[in-house]
């Protein structure tokens, strides 16, 4: 299931192919960070370099040098340490980052100071993302002014700067077919997740025992970790569009909305269901639900080539105005309240977002002003919601309280699109079959 060498190889072929001649990229991995004295989060690897390497470790460096004859692809990496490696676990080092990942070289992380200048020096350009970390970026700019200080002894700094989000995020939209078998199994990682969830869901056990078990069928899939924090909202708390505390006692009644995915080698799955506490949905729950469902439904025809990113999101809100309008919590005309934007307080957030490497993928939305066209390859989440917060005092008290979104993961095909979510159901009464055990 893994990506490939063969495929990293490609990727970084493909980004240097769309440089200038005589330039250089500079992509700095991620670090270890601290959670508290002396232990670390999990970590987690910088998505570009990542995405163009496969390599997991910490205090990494990639430079690339389209044309150069002495090596194309430079890592910088740390070496080996066998007492470190005792503590901490073992590294590929230099040598085996040459090996193992296809690389023309490397180097110790600890000469980055002495030898990346000296391949800075000379080029015309540097593709380089500011912005990401100060502490880096103030290193390449020292670099660089190191070179200027020397112009006059004959040295040659770059002329450019270019951020290589320009080229490398927009090579990250369009997913590979290797690419999409990974997210199709992290999505289905993630739809067995939220199918335990809904069978042991009860009245009286707390949000975080679902989150466990939630947690618990990741791992059993070789997914350790969630894509983001998970969420799961029960009564009230589903209002509340990135809760995470997950610690209140769930009531019969009551829905839970549970938002979580898993990430799987390092792509990241990202599903939303709503359902009832105890297994059936209120006339109100269930009229709320059916809408936010049409919408989802409506916003996925929406997605094929040709069509603009913002068409889906579009079909979300005339379904939702039009919904709330006939449940008495909207009142107008169509038209004029989609115009106002009426509609926002009970449905705030835009339909959806790329995903990939990372659960809000890279990739410009716009291009030259205008909404950007869909293409096969792109992925995306359609996820509406209606949220009726629980002071909103301009509704019936039937209504208030109750918070519904439904999300799936959906990859723009040739003709179409694909969900690579839909193991878990969404339909209501096939929730309630699944909740209550009946085949």
């Amino acid at each position: 299931m893994k990506i490939t060498k063969a495929e990293f190889t490609r990727r970084r072929k493909k980004l240097m192919s769309m440089m200038d001649k005589n330039s250089i990229a500079v992509i700095p991995g991620a670090r270890e960070v601290t959670r508290s004295r002396d232990t670390e989060y999990p970590f987690r690897q910088n998505s570009d370099l990542f995405y163009l390497t496969g390599f997991e470790e910490p205090d990494a460096v990639l430079v690339l040098l389209p044309g150069r004859r002495q090596g194309q692809v430079i890592l910088f990496c740390r070496e080996r340490d066998p007492d470190m490696e005792l503590w901490n676990g073992y590294r590929l080092g230099p040598e085996g980052a040459i090996a193992y990942l296809g690389l023309d070289d490397a180097f110790p992380i600890d000469d980055l100071d002495e030898i990346l200048p000296g391949l800075i020096e000379g080029t015309n350009r540097i593709y380089y993302s500011m912005g990401h970390d100060d502490h880096f970026d103030q290193r390449v700019m020292g670099w660089v002014n190191q070179i200027r200080r020397l112009a006059r002894s004959g040295a040659a700094p770059p002329a450019d700067f270019t951020d290589l989000a320009f080229l490398l995020h927009e090579q990250r939209l369009i997913k590979s077919a290797a690419e999409l078998r990974v997210m199709r199994k992290a999505g289905e990682i993630s739809a067995e997740a939220h199918i335990r969830a809904m069978r042991e869901c009860r009245a009286g056990r707390y949000e975080y025992h679902l989150e466990a078990s939630i947690q618990h069928t990741f791992a059993e899939h070789g997914a350790r970790f969630p894509a983001y924090n998970s969420i799961v909202g029960s009564g009230v708390n589903a209002c509340v569009l990135h809760y995470t505390e997950n610690n209140a006692r769930m009531r019969g009644g009551d829905l839970v909305l549970i938002d979580a995915g898993c990430e799987y080698e390092g792509y990241a799955a990202d599903i939303t269901r709503t359902f009832p506490v105890s297994g059936r949905f209120s006339p109100e729950q269930r009229a709320l639900y059916d809408v936010v469902l049409a919408a989802q439904h409506a916003a996925i025809a929406k997605v094929k080539p040709g069509n603009t990113w913002n068409q889906p999101h579009d079909a979300t809100v005339r379904v939702i105005t039009r919904g709330l309008i006939k449940l008495g919590l909207l009142k107008g005309q169509e038209r004029d309240l989609i115009k106002s934007e009426a509609y926002r307080d009970f449905y705030m957030h835009r339909a959806g977002h790329w995903l990939g490497l990372d659960v809000h993928d890279v990739g410009d939305y716009r291009v030259d002003g205008r909404w950007r066209q869909l293409e096969a390859g792109m992925v995306m989440t359609i996820e509406p919601g209606i949220y009726v917060a629980p002071d909103n005092t301009r509704v019936a008290k039937r209504w208030r309280g109750i918070g519904v979104r439904i999300e799936d993961d959906v990859a723009v095909t040739e003709t179409g699109c694909d969900i690579l979510t839909g193991d878990v159901p969404t339909n209501a009464d096939e929730i309630e079959a699944l909740m209550s055990g009946t085949p």
